[in-house]
């Protein structure tokens, strides 16, 4: 099977990781990879934070908690997460932006990392908590999160679910 079409078809969301540090190398790699995702006229309308200080990490899982009432961590232990967020003014943006999750998402399986893509990072970076972490990373613009790519060593194996039926519909 080409590798391709197995690292597609063998990714899967992670929600358990190990408490492991992502090489720095490693995300380097899985952030170049999203920046190739495709993206509309060519625009490059997203931005991707790669975020490996666990300060910064553990604060925007906080924000994150926050936003859906919770006191669990909904990074699920991973220590590294890949904001991607994507600017406004451009009418695709939220498709680049999704592209975007999927190269971060499928890069990091194949390099042998777990990944999985966690809500609420529109809510986070339309808070003023989220608005004050782009201050303070002098990033400027008008833009949406669109996804959180959280990324480490998988502390689980999930089965693929079974395809639903009518998935697919093939005209001849």
């Amino acid at each position: 099977m080409n590798d391709i079409y197995k690292n597609i078809i063998e990714r899967r969301s992670i929600k358990k990781y190990k408490d492991i540090p992502v090489p720095f190398e490693l995300v380097e790699k899985i952030a170049q990879a999203g920046s190739y995702a495709p993206n509309g006229r060519g625009n490059q309308s997203p931005i991707i934070i790669a975020v490996t200080d666990k300060a910064l990490r553990d604060e925007l899982s906080k924000i994150n908690a926050d936003i859906m009432s919770s006191d669990t961590d909904p990074f699920y232990g991973a220590p590294c997460v890949i904001v991607v967020l994507a600017d406004k003014r451009f009418p695709t943006y939220i498709y680049d932006g999704s592209l975007v999750m999927e190269n971060l998402m499928l890069s990091a399986n194949a390099l042998g990392l777990g990944s999985c893509w966690i809500h609420r990072a529109k809510e986070t970076f339309e808070s003023e908590r989220g608005k004050a972490i782009l201050k303070r990373l002098g990033i400027e613009g008008d833009y949406e999160g669109i996804g959180n790519c959280i990324i480490g060593y998988a502390d689980t194996a999930p089965e693929a679910k079974p395809r639903k039926e009518n998935y697919i519909y093939y005209v001849k």
